[in-house]
């Protein structure tokens, strides 16, 4: 069946960046499948609220990969994580994510054509399952589909927030090659890139294939200046030095006593020696990265065809922090009859860092496959699928003897023989060091086995109306490992969050969708999914919609559903899993008069199998007022609330009710000192549990206008605003507004305009970051407003140049206090770039 699309649905089209030149002039078209509806349609604009990204918009913005093109989505919010930053204390190296609405990436679903894709390997957070977007090449995208609304009644799982869908390019004829060179004022920082697109077209089908390089260069802490330091106090912040310091302190008889040469500024109340590791830690990490894409179809006859994809990527990047921290917990000593101990007696090592070994280095590789294979035909009107999927994601983290990797028998031998010095901040001689360092390997692997089966077309009719229907069924096999060095378990390496998980499931799924439309203008969409889970049960959640043609030019929307969420593999799996935060142990503050500074304490997490599904109920209405092919307006307001969520248990939760109490099992304190009560915290016991809930309400402003300008060509614009008007936690114990609170702004949007005239282009974008409070809330961190330009000229058919320069005027970055625990070093990581000015061009080149 088909239908000839008229101005007015090209009016009502997708929303996105750019009014697209596709559905700008009548055409017939056959029935396609639209993200957030498994129902094929002629027409483009359904229920829910959709943001799609083209091509052409990915490359007027000019980035070269997908986490830096998302971050700048109004959508993305808070939860998110990319590559800066990441560094050797972070779980899921060199990994990138989404996070929609700011619910985290765990609630939101990321699909390849349509199909879930395994996750990373690596979680992050120590348990937070995600689809690692750096796996997916830039060059192999024809559009970005973002869903704005709850989709477990039509996806399943993790679709609480909404679902990213990255559409591959295919229907490719000929070759193109492009080669792109980027690099950022005033740093050692730089992006090359390089893609090879090739696809044929015959009759009897197609075939594509795409090949992809991408490759930037390390942004480290120490060429960001204010911004690289831990020691944030001289510009108004917290001094995030850590305790475990070079010189450090010592146990002498029993009593905590600094090292003698531990330098005055340095130097704490209670006996410490800081250490500032923010210059060591690498803010934006080298990478390179490989892939290739193909897709094959061949067309038996009219009514069944085959297909194929297949994608290979192949990543290594770096990651790196200070020299390896040592702690009481080591149980290090020097004998009395070292030479150069200057207590003469048996002494016990406090905290201490081995700044001589060097920073601590890892190398990423990552090496992610996916392979489709099916089958789609015709059956009386009706269009059938049956498909087979085969994903995996394995990463290997090693870190080899010249990377600072100490390990604690060896530097105790060394000790012991009188040779290696621990006093003074002393450079130990390379040969010691050879002696106390070692390699490291971690290994983790995450694979997905799926099989699906669908039919759509129509169903019957009811009053002179076709009842359009979609039905299918789906198995899915799920496992994850991640195994750290032996020598991590055995507690011989110190300093750095280990993580090991294991787990595996499987589950199955059906579900049904109706498209009915009961009068000529108005369209209700019924669907419902039935989940079971080989390891906590099953579910159903169904989803109700509407779309109302008001008017010719107003058109009216609505949507509600439930959702759900399975606690990921490493919820379930975790093993003894460890991280750091900074924070004053105010019982032995209190108890013994030390300790009343901000030190950095480990917490030790392990698995909960008894964890329960997260639920979700969401909501959506909104208008679409399209006067004309020129202009449309489309307003929505959202509310998500998610129940059972899944969480660490709270930090100050455990430690109030448990670190008063020198023989806690849960909060494992040292010996105490002579004439004290309470010892220095060890290590804090912790888990995962159905803790409490986070609902968001909000509204998104979508709107486009192209203007021509007859000789002087066409300019079109483009806005996406987000407006946070509500985002609440309920931890169990009380409910916490984070709204314009800490990575929470209330505002947040995106301005293009596109001007073309014959063969030239120029695109001038506007990114706005909205002001929040800081992390202590006594403050606020400022508003941030980017400016990128670009423009390309085609020289021909065949060649294509571009330049581009993003962040125009060099803006820099807002001053955050921060949180203590990623946000150490003046700002607000996971919200603001701390890339500068970047100057990029590209060239294209077509035969």
């Amino acid at each position: 069946m088909k239908q000839v699309i008229t101005p007015s649905l090209c009016a009502l089209a997708i929303t996105s960046l750019f009014a697209n030149d596709l559905y700008a002039a009548a055409e017939t078209v056959e029935r396609i499948e639209v993200t957030g509806s498994r129902i094929k349609r002629t027409d483009i604009e359904g229920p829910s609220p959709i943001q799609s990204i083209s091509r052409e918009d990915i490359a007027n913005m000019g980035f070269d990969n997908l986490q830096q093109l998302l971050e700048r989505m109004p959508a993305n919010g808070a939860g998110a994580f990319s590559t800066r930053g990441n560094s050797q204390d972070s779980t899921a190296n060199g990994g990138a994510s989404i996070s929609l609405r700011g619910l985290g990436p765990d609630a939101t679903l990321v699909l390849i054509n349509g199909r879930r894709v395994a996750a990373s390997a690596f979680a992050e957070g120590i348990t937070n399952s995600f689809v690692d977007i750096n796996n997916i090449p830039i060059s192999a995208i024809e559009r970005i589909d973002i869903l704005k609304d709850g989709a477990s009644a039509i996806y399943g799982s993790d679709a609480i927030a909404g679902v990213v869908n990255i559409v591959l390019r295919k229907d490719i004829e000929g070759l193109e090659i492009n080669l792109g060179f980027g690099d950022a004022t005033g740093t050692d920082y730089g992006e090359q890139t390089a893609s090879l697109v090739w696809g044929i077209k015959s009759e009897k089908g197609s075939a594509s294939i795409i090949l992809d390089y991408f490759k930037n260069d390390t942004l480290a802490a120490s060429e960001m200046g204010r911004f690289g330091t831990a020691n944030q106090s001289p510009y108004g912040g917290e001094d995030y030095r850590s305790s475990r310091g070079f010189p450090g302190y010592f146990y002498v008889d029993g009593v905590k006593t600094i090292d003698p040469d531990c330098p005055a500024d340095s130097a704490t109340a209670s006996g410490s020696c800081l250490f500032d590791y923010g210059p060591y830690n690498l803010t934006i990490p080298k990478s390179e990265r490989v892939g290739a894409i193909g897709q094959f179809d061949y067309d038996f006859n009219d009514e069944l065809s085959a297909f194929l994809e297949f994608a290979v990527q192949h990543n290594t990047s770096e990651a790196g922090g200070a020299p390896t921290p040592l702690d009481e917990d080591a149980g290090l000593t020097v004998p009395g009859t070292y030479p150069n101990n200057p207590w003469g007696q048996d002494i016990e090592i406090g905290r201490y860092r081995t700044v001589d070994a060097g920073a601590r280095r890892w190398d990423i590789e990552s090496d992610s496959m996916r392979l489709v294979v099916g089958l789609r035909g015709m059956i009386n009107d009706w269009d059938w699928e049956v498909s087979a999927q085969r994903g995996r994601s394995k990463s290997t983290q090693t870190g080899d003897r010249s990377q600072g990797w100490v390990r604690t028998d060896y530097l105790q031998a060394e000790i012991d023989a009188g040779n290696y010095n621990p006093f003074g901040g002393t450079y130990n001689p390379q040969d010691v060091i050879d002696r106390i360092t070692t390699s490291l390997v971690r290994q983790g692997e995450s694979n997905i086995t799926s099989y699906d089966a669908s039919i759509t077309g129509q169903a019957f009719t009811l009053g002179g109306r076709d009842i359009m229907m979609a039905a299918g069924a789906e198995y899915r096999e799920e496992d994850v490992s991640d195994v750290p060095d032996e020598q991590f378990r055995r507690g011989l390496i110190f300093g750095t969050e280990a993580v090991s998980a294991q787990g595996a499931r499987d589950q199955y799924a059906a579900y049904v969708e109706f498209s009915i439309p009961l009068t000529d203008s108005f369209e209700l969409q019924l669907a419902g999914r039935y989940d079971n889970y080989s390891d906590f049960g099953s579910t159903i959640n169904p989803k109700v919609a509407f779309q109302w043609g008001m008017t010719e030019d107003l058109t009216a929307r609505a949507s509600w559903s439930t959702g759900f969420r399975a606690p990921s593999l490493a919820q379930i799996g975790l093993g003894p899993s460890e991280e750091s935060n900074f924070f004053i142990d105010k019982y032995r503050c209190a108890a013994d008069g030390v300790d009343c500074e901000l030190l950095d304490y480990n917490t030790v997490f392990a698995g909960n199998p008894d964890l329960e599904a997260e639920e979700s109920e969401s909501w959506n209405v909104g208008m679409i007022w399209a006067p004309s092919q020129q202009f449309d307006l489309g307003v929505d307001i959202f509310s998500i609330v998610q129940d059972n969520k899944i969480d660490k248990l709270l930090l100050s939760d455990i430690y109030d009710a448990n670190c008063d109490d020198q023989n806690s099992s849960i909060c494992e304190r040292s010996a105490a000192q002579p004439a004290q009560n309470l010892g220095p915290i060890d290590v804090i016991h912790s888990s995962f549990v159905n803790l409490g809930s986070q609902e968001v309400q909000g509204m998104d402003v979508s709107a486009h206008y192209r203007l021509e300008l007859d000789s002087y060509g066409d300019i079109k614009f483009g806005l996406e605003w987000s407006y946070l008007h509500n985002f609440e936690k309920d931890n169990g114990v009380e409910s916490v507004d984070y709204t314009g609170g800490y990575e929470y702004p209330e505002n947040r949007w995106l301005a293009t305009t596109n001007w073309m005239k014959d063969d030239f282009a120029a695109n001038v974008n506007l990114s706005y970051i909205g002001e929040f409070d800081d992390f202590n809330k006594t403050r606020t961190v400022e508003s941030q407003l980017l400016v990128d330009m670009s423009g390309s000229y085609r020289f021909s058919e065949m060649f294509k140049f571009s330049v581009g320069v993003n962040n125009v005027f060099d803006e820099g970055l807002p001053f955050a206090i921060g949180d203590g625990d990623a946000d150490l070093y003046g700002y607000a990581m996971a919200v603001h770039n701390p890339l500068g000015r970047y100057i990029y061009t590209k060239l294209t080149m077509k035969f």
